[in-house]
């Protein structure tokens, strides 16, 4: 059963959450900090961990935040369901991961957050239609002058843009090309697993209806989005519908998850 919401914070702990976001803000790194990241097919990377939040519906206290490695012998990069620098205080949930860590950390978000100038208006989606091919991007620049992130086509099959942002210890270039290879579908294989794994522990401690993960309920013959059918851009089978054969020796991207996989953790 949900909880009943709970009343919001008071606003004594709103500022002090304020003001330990701008003191963490100031320890973010915004370039590249390990020999890999400046590598064109990031030699030397093994694995990436994807981060992801599920929520109760009308439960404003019970939440269940998942970590999943994939092999791609140690956790070397996060990519979180979230912003990082493209933020109001320029201090999204994947910089502060990512300080708190010291990892290198990527904020990789569905939705443009609209910051800074920045609008999901006519002229955005226009952009968004020049996206013909996984991999095409342009970049989010605030009125500020600021580039925030990239609007980035992960897929071809995918019309919908992923919004990829700086976390910490890593550049905006590196961070595009990393999500870029970490996709099978339109979301980043790690975040992917992160997101179904969150959910069906909810659903399995919390007995709490959950909706399935984007394709969840649908075929799950098809390993692959075919004839740019958007129906596949957001496939979320079930951990036990993929293969776990070895990876091919020539593709970056993550297939299984890694033996060091973590089990979500249920914060109330």
């Amino acid at each position: 059963m949900a909880r009943e919401a709970a009343e919001p914070p008071p606003k004594e702990t709103l500022s002090l959450w304020i003001r330990e976001q701008a003191q963490l803000k100031a320890l973010v790194v915004d370039r590249d900090t390990e020999a890999w990241q400046r590598d064109p097919g990031f030699s030397g990377l093994q694995r990436v961990g994807g981060v992801d939040v599920s929520f109760v519906k009308g439960d404003s206290v019970s939440a269940c935040a998942s970590l999943v490695v994939l092999s791609y012998p140690e956790l070397e990069v996060l990519l979180v369901d979230g912003n990082g620098l493209l933020h109001h205080r320029g201090f999204g949930v994947a910089c502060h991961l990512g300080v708190l860590t010291d990892l290198p950390c990527i904020g990789v978000a569905k939705k443009l957050l609209q910051v800074d100038g920045l609008e999901n208006n006519t002229q955005h989606k226009e952009k968004i239609g020049l996206l013909r091919a996984g991999g095409d991007s342009f970049p989010l620049t605030g009125g500020s002058g600021t580039v925030l992130g990239m609007a980035l086509r992960s897929h071809d099959h995918s019309t919908k843009p992923l919004y990829v942002s700086v976390g910490h210890k890593i550049s905006l270039e590196a961070a595009v090309r990393l999500t870029r290879g970490c996709c099978r579908f339109r979301i980043p294989e790690p975040v992917r697993q992160a997101d179904i794994r969150s959910r069906d522990y909810i659903r399995r401690t919390l007995g709490a209806p959950m909706p399935p993960a984007p394709g969840q309920d649908r075929s799950q013959e098809a390993q692959r989005p075919k004839g740019g059918s958007e129906e596949l851009e957001d496939e979320g089978r079930p951990p036990e519908a993929h293969g776990q054969g070895p990876e091919a020796a020539e593709s970056p991207r993550p297939t299984r998850p890694a033996a060091a996989s973590v089990e979500p953790s249920c914060a109330r």
